[in-house]
């Protein structure tokens, strides 16, 4: 069981002044993969509140998964990229790289995503879009290869492939 923890990034949600539809929807997702959801919590758009936070999650309490949603945009206020790759130590461009070319399929806003993957310590932290349907498309994207990620992060010294 791999531990995880969901952070929703919302200035409003924060408040109580809007439902948080996207961290719920990745939470029943991961559930429903056999995740352990460990801590959920909704916090603004402030930068300093976002990197306590997930060197909160990722240091002291060691989860293997660390599922941002929302501030990925290119408002002023969308600061969760910009938070998470002060924190990371190593970029998983690729992640990033399949989540946007998923929801261009969708709607050509994906490209002004600015979401990023990478790894602290051996936690794999993940920004997802704010909105509903678009983090469960871009989770799905990701569910695949997630397992394997985080044993791999953690040590894991078996090789990817069959010989």
């Amino acid at each position: 069981m791999i531990n995880c923890g969901v952070i929703t990034i919302s200035d409003k949600g924060s408040r109580g002044e809007r439902e948080d539809l996207s961290g719920k929807e990745v939470i029943r997702i991961l559930e429903e993969c056999s995740f352990s959801i460990e801590d959920y919590r909704i916090i603004p758009d402030e930068k300093d509140i976002i990197k306590s936070t997930l060197l909160e999650f990722s240091d002291a309490r060691k989860f293997g998964l660390v599922i941002t949603t929302g501030g990925t945009g290119v408002s002023p206020r969308d600061v969760t990229p910009d938070a998470t790759l002060e924190v990371i130590e190593r970029e998983i461009p690729g992640m990033a790289e399949a989540m946007r070319r998923e929801s261009l399929k969708k709607t050509p806003h994906a490209m002004i995503s600015r979401a990023v993957a990478g790894i602290r310590s051996e936690s794999l932290i993940i920004n997802l879009p704010g909105s509903p349907g678009g983090a469960r498309e871009n989770l799905a994207v990701l569910l695949p290869a997630l397992r394997h990620t985080i044993e791999k992060i953690r040590g894991d010294q078996s090789d990817c492939a069959p010989a």
